[in-house]
């Protein structure tokens, strides 16, 4: 049997991506994942988001309009100031009540090709959901998805953010 010329081409090229020659940075889809645990000892939600970093770098740089590296050594009181500015106008929690809740931007991690920024919202009341924004990303990516994970006493829900539904009731 013979294989077309072009299909050939295409698993050399696949071959050679995979076996290390050439490394694989880019992605194919905008995503990011986001995980609200209540933490009932502190009475907080701890929040984790997790970013592609070329995308995060993307948004950072547009953001102050300067070129932004997440993977070297970049100092954290050079960087944080401008993820935590980010990252609240890009994410907020508006409780039952139309009460917005307050968060506090606790740091970032670099972890493979993802980073992770890290929250904490203090939450005394009881849970009955809200209005919750998570659109990061979205300025930039048409097809971004923000999947949002909150776990609150027990109950687990998934909620999915695109960029035509950025802001969703969230109820549990």
């Amino acid at each position: 049997m013979k294989l077309p010329k072009l299909l050939i081409g295409v698993i050399l090229v696949v071959a050679g991506c995979l076996s290390g020659s050439r490394p694989l940075t880019l992605h194919d889809f905008h995503a990011s994942v986001t995980q609200m645990q209540y933490n009932p000892k502190e009475r907080t939600f701890e929040i984790s988001i997790r970013i592609f970093t070329d995308d995060f770098e993307k948004a950072l740089s547009q953001d102050s309009n300067t070129k932004i590296q997440l993977s070297g050594n970049v100092a954290a009181d050079k960087i944080d100031p401008l993820i935590e500015k980010y990252i609240r106008s890009h994410f907020a929690y508006v409780n039952s009540q139309k009460q917005p809740k307050a968060f506090s931007y606790v740091g970032h991690e670099i972890e493979a090709d993802a980073n992770w920024l890290y929250l904490e919202m203090p939450y005394t009341e009881p849970f009955k959901g809200g209005l919750l924004k998570q659109n990061v990303l979205m300025e930039l990516f048409e097809d971004q998805v923000n999947m949002v994970n909150i776990q609150y006493q027990g109950q687990k829900k998934t909620f999915v953010f695109r960029k035509n539904q950025p802001i969703q009731d969230v109820t549990f």
